[in-house]
């Protein structure tokens, strides 16, 4: 198994205090090695949206650590967690969230522009990623002019620009037809053949039959972690039960 990309130990989230406290995650222990591509799935109201954000570093946990690529980064003030947010995590959402004043070249460049990267730098790494996720033909289209599937294309090259070392996806065919979600779904394939790190947010059932681990949210717990040989084998328990 290699390294863990993120690791959580105890970690706990509340809203509020007194009468009013709402305890959303209690207690998760989570652990990420590099090159997984993992599922959280489960209920409204289960604690997936919290939890993403603080893998994303846009919120705190009340309790517990989280470490990311070796780092604790827990407590760390708003400006670090922006320069972590920056550096190493990439986020695809499920409305894409490209700004459509810019071209797609320059949506993907955002990121490095922010940064400080020369201008022929940041051009030669967004052109390779665009051709990398098929959208070489759009580098000047504006992000109103694409398909939806062409828009998440787009917003998976610029969430890979910056060399991440955690992609997070939140939900990303959820505003997609079959076909397109299906394209999407095999380009995430094959950045995890690539030894991408990938943990993706998913209310489809179809979706998470095929993702290598799951792990099952349930009133802010976690209540099912397996791998897909994990259910392999418990499928062949049961049949061998039955008989």
């Amino acid at each position: 198994m290699n390294a863990p990309v993120l690791e959580l130990v105890g970690l706990g989230k509340e809203f509020g205090s007194g009468d009013n406290l709402l305890r959303v995650l209690h207690g998760l222990d989570l652990s990420i090695a590099e090159g997984e591509m993992v599922g959280i799935t489960g209920a409204s109201g289960s604690g997936k949206t919290t939890l993403l954000n603080i893998l994303g570093c846009l919120d705190r946990p009340t309790s517990g650590t989280y470490r990311l690529d070796g780092r604790d980064v827990s407590a760390l003030n708003d400006d670090e967690l922006a320069r972590v947010r920056n550096r190493s995590i990439g986020f695809v959402f499920q409305s894409f969230q490209l700004i459509p004043q810019l071209t797609v070249l320059e949506n993907v460049e955002l990121p490095l522009f922010y940064e400080g990267a020369p201008r022929r730098m940041r051009r030669a790494r967004c052109e390779e990623l665009l051709a990398s996720v098929g959208m070489t033909h759009r580098l000047l289209s504006n992000p109103t002019k694409l398909s939806g599937g062409e828009c998440q294309r787009v917003a998976i090259a610029r969430a890979l620009v910056n060399h991440p070392a955690l992609l997070l996806a939140d939900e990303p065919t959820g505003n997609l037809d079959s076909k397109n979600g299906a394209d999407v779904m095999q380009l995430f394939r094959a950045l995890h053949r690539e030894g991408r790190t990938i943990v993706m947010v998913t209310h489809n059932p179809e979706i998470a039959r095929e993702l290598p681990r799951v792990v099952e949210m349930s009133d802010g717990r976690i209540v099912r972690d397996a791998r897909r040989s994990d259910d392999v084998a418990q499928g062949a328990e049961l049949q061998r039960t039955a008989r």
